[in-house]
C-alpha cells in the first residue's frame, strides 16, 4: 500500500498524521511518498501545475499498484467498506494499491483517468494536510475493522 502526496504536511498535524500512518503500518505494508508541489517552480497556470505534479506523482508508482484518485468528486466508502475492498486486494494476491493526493488544484485529468477508483474524504473542499490525516486514520482504521479490534465502534 502505498500514499503519495503532492507536498509535505507541516505545522500542528504533522505529528498527529505521522502517528496514524505509523499505526496504519502496522496493519498494512505501508509506504508513504511526498513530491514536490508544481506551484512552487513558478507556474501560476493550475493546468501546467497539475500536469507537473501528475508525473511526479506516477513517477513514484510501481507497476502494478492499483490506482485510487482522492478527489472530491469521487465515490464517499464507509469505514467498514474500505476495510474489506482492501482485504479483498489481499485475497486477489492484488500488487496493492497506491493512494494519489494531488496539490491545490487537485489531480490532473490523467490520473483521474488512470485510476482505477476515486475516493472522496468528503463532499467538503479539504486542507492537504486534513485529507492526509483522514486517509492515515481511515487505513488505521480499516485495519483494526480486518483483525475484528474494538478501536471502531461505527
Amino acid at each position: 500500500m502505498l500514499v503519495v502526496a503532492v507536498g509535505k504536511v507541516k505545522g500542528p498535524l504533522a505529528p498527529v498524521v505521522r502517528e496514524y500512518e505509523c499505526r496504519a503500518a502496522r496493519y498494512w505494508k505501508l509506504a508513504v511518498e511526498e513530491v514536490e508541489s508544481g506551484a512552487r517552480r513558478g507556474s501560476r497556470d493550475p493546468e501546467a501545475v497539475m500536469t507537473a505534479e501528475s508525473g511526479r506523482l506516477l513517477s513514484r508508482v510501481p507497476d502494478g499498484l492499483e490506482l485510487i484518485a482522492l478527489t472530491r468528486g469521487g465515490k464517499q466508502m464507509g469505514s467498514e467498506e474500505l476495510s474489506g475492498y482492501l482485504q479483498e486486494l489481499g485475497v486477489r494476491s492484488s500488487a496493492g494499491v497506491a493512494f494519489l493526493i494531488g496539490g491545490a488544484h487537485g489531480l490532473a485529468q490523467d490520473i483521474l483517468t488512470k485510476a482505477r477508483r476515486r475516493l472522496s474524504l468528503s463532499a467538503m473542499t479539504l486542507p492537504h494536510s486534513v485529507a492526509r490525516l483522514v486517509l492515515a486514520e481511515q487505513l488505521y482504521r480499516a485495519g483494526t475493522i480486518a483483525r475484528g479490534e474494538p478501536y471502531h465502534k461505527g
